[in-house]
């Protein structure tokens, strides 16, 4: 195996990464945690000899199995044992969302493929995360994680773990409770959150504290708010929460800076600066509301919540529907999509956990059964399972059998039928929930970015040169917003000839799937020429090297020889300079209702001949470059996927270029093919064609 390192020798595309038939690669698999050794220094393996980490407390990697490895890993019986025990005990403090769900079937479903219910779920974040813990020396603690599990660090969960066995409403993330159970203004704190802890009838927290429309459902329905009682429980109050409604209840989260002065997030504070703010809007207004990103009607006009929210039933249980009210949209749409199969996300209601494995009365399958369906496959379709020899119908798999087809090998509990198309449901569901997801992640798109005008100042033999305008469609925040220094907006653009050659071309991809920037390890290597006409919005971390200067990397962590790696409060006041001393972001991001100019030209020796040339150009949008997962792949992904796994999906879906026409991937309900159901992958936003009628002397 040959693994593409910055600086290496040579380039290894991400197809050829990891091979095929290996679910973690040799690094991957050798990180083990530091489990239980001594609380003041550990040693971790990393595959390159041995790194002494002096780690910040006991358990910061949690249990000795790597996040790549847990999915392998069956827990022995008293582990099991204990940790039902210990769930039952908890869920009576944090209760989950899946309970929830049975009075609130339409905020669970639109919230359990929301970003939210995505944020500790996703296997990108936690791999950053715990390469962040690792450059750091582990100083960085909790600061990732605290916004994207409350819950877990509440428990006291380990910084670094397996999601698999963390607790049910941990892995659930940015859950019911974690807004809900808040009666505390603690403003711009990192996620920081003291959760109002008790079951499920105690008291939470919501814009109004009308109890009218509550009450009467417990008297029609006769719901139960005793928690001694049995019977369906529900919460015996409502009471209001002023900051809720309030742009700050959003700000708690997405304003992110470092002790050191490093502002990694703005979005609070840009939205705070902006036009939509001195209006009166509010994050809820535009991202809450009937269409993502976006407000139907003027923030002073009387019917705003009328056109703007959607109405019906907050509540609807045992045939029963409270009165119609202003709704808000929990899909909280973003530019992030899952990676995960669809078997495990969107969340749903039969996953169960380890500990209710060979629970009868427990609906569902644990995670690391639902990792060994192989949905692709066809597993519980009726085109697959009418073609299943006898002899395999409801027969499990016997390792030793090696004449059995890879398709037909099936363990409990997938080797039975019934089961199988159990779990085809879920599938199902939950790929036209992802479907559904992609559609408003592309409204949402499409409604904060603009491509606008394309002005032609020379079109002659003697050059051909352009320049198009992007624009912001947004007056609440810059866009991209958020994490920006990993969103990935650019201009993709191909000029062709009169017989369609292609003659000049920028933002287009390299083999491991990323632009062709100062990031692509294949410009690094000089096996691919620099994109220098490239127009993207992503915004660059830059960290000043330890004997001066500075240099752009994709994590905001400086690994030059530096005798104190670790994460520190700066000794300067970083007021002095506007910026922390050892690291700063450049923004290259658009403001509120501006906009930016891409220039481009085909010089005179790419021309080919008379015209009419032809430029096709796209506004194109993903989730994170594919140089991020060769960054953070060093301590293993969860749910044992590897590095090509994750990648593969990040990539998917992008426009090809077949040298006749462009190839879309769509989205098949009916097709078990990858292509045809990965609903994932970039997206095209806007696209316009411009024909330059290149006649005459130069």
């Amino acid at each position: 195996m040959v693994w593409s390192f910055v600086g290496a020798g040579r380039t290894v595309s991400w197809a050829g990464l990891v091979p095929a038939d290996n679910k973690g690669s040799a690094m991957e698999q050798r990180i083990v945690s530091p489990g239980r050794l001594s609380r003041h220094r550990r040693v971790m393996s990393v595959g390159i000899g041995v790194l002494a980490v002096a780690w910040g407390g006991p358990g910061l990697f949690g249990p000795a199995v790597s996040p790549a490895r847990a999915a392998d890993v069956e827990p022995d019986l008293q582990d099991i044992a204990d940790r039902a025990h210990e769930q039952l005990l908890l869920g009576e403090r944090f209760p989950s969302a899946t309970t929830c769900a049975a009075c609130h079937p339409k905020h669970y479903r639109e919230w359990s493929v929301s970003q939210h219910a995505y944020a500790q779920m996703s296997p990108i974040f936690n791999a950053m995360h715990g390469r962040i813990l690792q450059l750091t020396n582990g100083t960085n603690g909790d600061f990732c994680i605290r916004c994207h599990t409350p819950v877990g660090m509440i428990l006291k969960e380990p910084e670094f773990m397996s999601n698999i066995d963390r607790h049910p409403t941990s892995r659930e993330g940015v859950t019911c409770i974690v807004c809900h159970r808040v009666n505390k203004a603690y403003g711009k704190i990192s996620g920081r959150l003291a959760i109002v802890e008790g079951d499920l009838t105690q008291t939470i927290y919501g814009p109004s504290g009308d109890n009218t429309a509550l009450d009467d459902a417990i008297a029609d329905v006769g719901l139960v708010t005793d928690p001694n009682r049995g019977g369906l429980q529900v919460h015996g109050r409502i009471d209001k929460f002023f900051q809720i409604t309030t742009s700050a209840q959003c700000g708690t989260c997405h304003d992110v800076t470092l002790v050191n002065g490093f502002r990694l997030e703005e979005a609070f504070s840009e939205f705070k600066s902006s036009p939509a703010s001195r209006k009166g809007i509010s994050c809820q207004d535009c991202h809450m509301g009937m269409d993502p990103g976006r407000i139907l009607a003027e923030r002073s006009d009387p019917e705003f919540d009328r056109k703007n929210y959607d109405f019906g039933p907050a509540a609807t249980v045992r045939g029963y529907d409270t009165p119609a009210r202003k709704l808000t949209n929990h899909m909280f749409v973003g530019p992030d999509y899952s990676v995960l199969t669809p078997a495990l996300f969107p969340l749903h209601r039969l996953i169960k956990e380890e500990s209710e494995k060979d629970d009868v009365s427990a609906d569902g399958y644990t995670i690391r059964e639902w990792l060994r369906f192989k949905w692709k496959a066809g597993w519980g379709t009726d085109d697959f399972e009418d073609k299943v020899p006898d002899d395999y119908i409801d027969t499990a798999w016997d390792e030793s059998d090696t004449d059995r087809p890879a398709q037909y090998r099936w363990q409990e509990p997938w080797d039975s039928p019934d089961d199988r198309y159990d779990a085809r449901e879920v599938i199902q569901e939950n790929l036209v929930l992802l479907k559904d997801m992609e559609q408003q992640r592309l409204r949402l798109l499409q409604n904060g970015y603009k491509l606008s005008d394309v002005v032609t100042e020379r079109a002659d033999p003697g050059g051909i040169r352009f320049r198009v305008q992007v624009s912001s469609g947004t007056d609440g925040h810059n866009v991209p917003t958020g994490f920006d220094a990993e969103r990935l907006v650019w201009l993709f653009v191909q000029v062709m000839d009169a017989d369609g050659t292609v003659v000049m071309q920028s933002g287009d991809l390299d083999p491991n799937g990323d632009l062709r920037d100062l990031h692509s390890l294949y410009v690094h290597n000089h096996e691919l020429p620099l994109d220098s006409q490239l127009f993207s919005l992503q915004s660059r971390f830059v960290v000043r090297m330890v004997r001066g200067g500075e240099r752009e990397q994709v994590l905001a962590v400086n690994y030059s020889p530096s005798p104190l790696p670790f994460l520190r409060p700066e000794r300067r006041s970083s007021v002095l300079l506007g910026r922390p001393g050892g690291a700063r972001k450049h923004k290259q991001g658009i403001e509120p209702n501006g906009h930016r100019w891409a220039q481009y030209s085909v010089k005179k020796k790419q021309m080919t001949g008379p015209g009419p040339y032809r430029a096709v150009i796209q506004l194109k949008a993903a989730m994170v470059p594919v140089n991020l997962i060769n960054e953070i792949r060093r301590v293993g992904f969860d749910y044992n996927l590897s590095a090509r796994d994750v990648a593969q999906v990040l990539v998917h879906g992008h426009v090809i270029d077949t040298g006749d026409e462009f190839q879309r991937v769509i989205w098949n309900p009916d097709s078990e093919l990858p292509a045809d159901n990965q609903v994932v992958g970039h997206q095209v936003l806007w696209e316009r064609e411009v024909i330059f009628d290149v006649t005459g002397d130069e």
